[in-house]
């Protein structure tokens, strides 16, 4: 699991930069929906568009199940921004904000004739932030710059 890859100073600067910026993204949005009693994720999902909307609508149909997809957004959200932040469990945290993003990019999918209740800050087609964000996570699995800057060093000390 240990990789050593030699980046240049820049690089490994900007690498971290991007994984803590991403980090804290996620972080806030989580902590944001946790410190606000009256959140839930019902609007959003039964706002969905796309060929997988009757999913998402299952997920708000039922309250029992609405409570776990809350929970492990607001959860999921939080963990994978301290992942990212500190550089722990970098590849564990990419892979669910990668899944995390591909979802929220499928309930909303960026297409022509699809409006939503809550207007995006821009016009988008195919490309929105979600899959620009998915595309900066990829990067980083790719380029894991934790095992030199971030907690991931000392968990998978080289042999």
């Amino acid at each position: 699991m240990a990789e050593k890859t030699n980046f240049s100073n820049i690089q490994l600067t900007l690498l971290v930069v991007l994984r803590v910026l991403i980090g804290w993204h996620f972080l806030y949005e989580g902590i944001s929906k946790l410190v606000n009693p009256d959140w839930s994720s019902v609007a959003f999902l039964l706002d969905s568009k796309g060929f997988l909307s009757s999913f998402f609508y299952s997920l708000a149909s039922n309250p029992d199940v609405l409570k776990v997809v809350d929970f492990l957004n607001i959860w999921g959200l939080i963990l994978i921004g301290l992942g990212l932040i500190l550089g722990l469990f970098s590849r564990i945290s990419i892979i669910a904000g990668i899944g995390l993003l591909g979802m929220y990019y499928l309930s909303h999918p960026p297409m022509v004739g699809y409006s939503f209740s809550v207007p995006s800050e821009g016009s988008y087609l195919w490309v929105n932030k979600n899959l620009i964000e998915m595309a900066a996570l990829a990067v980083l699995l790719v380029f894991p710059a934790s095992m030199q800057i971030g907690f991931d060093r000392f968990i998978y000390k080289r042999k």
